[in-house]
C-alpha cells in the first residue's frame, strides 16, 4: 500500500469525534512501561494514532516522539498531548519514511503495528534495532492468528498477526525478556473491544 492510499484508508477511520481506540493507554505497554521505563527517557511510539499510548508515556516524564500515517489523527493527538500538557514531537510518515537515526531512543513501542506484510514487518525489526540505545527496549503489542476467531480488531489476514515463533526469529540481536500469548478481554475504544488472542514482548538490544 502507498502512502497516500495508507493515508486515505486511516483518515477514513480516524474522522470521528470519539477516539477509535479510547483515550487510555494500551494495558500491556502500561505493565511493562511501568516495569522497565524511567522518567526522562527518550521514547519512539510507532503509528501512535490519536496518542493515547505517546501521550501518557509523556505525563510519565518521558520525552516522547511519534509518528502515523493519518493527518487526522495527529491533528486529535496534538491536541490530546496539549489538553495533558505534554509535549510530543510527531511527525506524518510511515515506517519506510520516518528517519531512523542510529542509537537514538532509549525505547521504541509498537502497540497493534499490525498492518504490515511480512517484509514490511522484518524492516520494522531492523529499523528499530537501528535506532535503539544499546540495551534499549522494544515493546511490541499484537494480535495472534486466534484473533482471526473472536473478531474483535486487528487485522483480518493470518500473515499479519504474530506468532511467539515469528516474533522470536524477527528478535535475533535482542535480548527477550518477556514473551506471552494470552487472551484476555480488551476495552481499547470501539475498534478493541472483546476477548482478544493477544501476544507481548519486551526485548532489549544487545549492548
Amino acid at each position: 500500500m502507498s502512502f497516500t492510499d495508507a493515508t486515505q484508508f486511516w483518515n477514513e477511520r480516524f474522522d470521528k469525534e470519539e477516539f477509535i481506540f479510547g483515550k487510555e493507554p494500551n494495558e500491556y505497554l502500561v505493565n511493562q512501561a511501568s516495569q522497565y521505563l524511567k522518567p526522562k527517557s527518550s521514547v519512539l511510539c510507532i503509528a501512535d494514532g490519536e496518542g493515547r499510548n505517546g501521550v501518557w508515556l509523556a505525563k510519565q516524564g518521558m520525552q516522547v516522539t511519534g509518528f502515523d500515517v493519518s493527518d487526522i489523527a495527529l491533528a486529535k493527538a496534538n491536541q490530546f498531548a496539549a489538553d495533558n500538557n505534554v509535549n510530543i514531537q510527531y511527525s506524518l510518515c510511515d515506517t519506510d519514511g520516518f528517519d531512523w537515526q542510529a542509537n537514538a531512543y532509549d525505547a521504541v513501542i509498537g502497540i497493534f503495528i499490525q498492518f504490515a506484510d511480512p517484509e514490511m514487518r522484518a524492516r520494522i525489526f531492523r529499523q528499530v534495532h537501528q535506532t535503539l540505545k544499546p540495551g534499549g527496549l522494544f515493546i511490541l503489542q499484537g494480535y495472534t492468528p486466534k484473533q482471526l476467531e473472536y473478531k474483535t480488531g486487528g487485522p483480518s489476514l493470518i500473515e499479519h498477526l504474530y506468532t511467539e515463533e515469528m516474533i522470536r526469529e524477527l528478535s535475533q540481536g535482542f535480548e527477550v525478556l518477556d514473551l506471552q500469548c494470552y487472551e484476555k478481554e480488551l476495552s481499547e475504544g470501539a475498534r478493541h473491544t472483546g476477548m482478544s488472542a493477544l501476544l507481548g514482548m519486551v526485548a532489549k538490544k544487545s549492548a
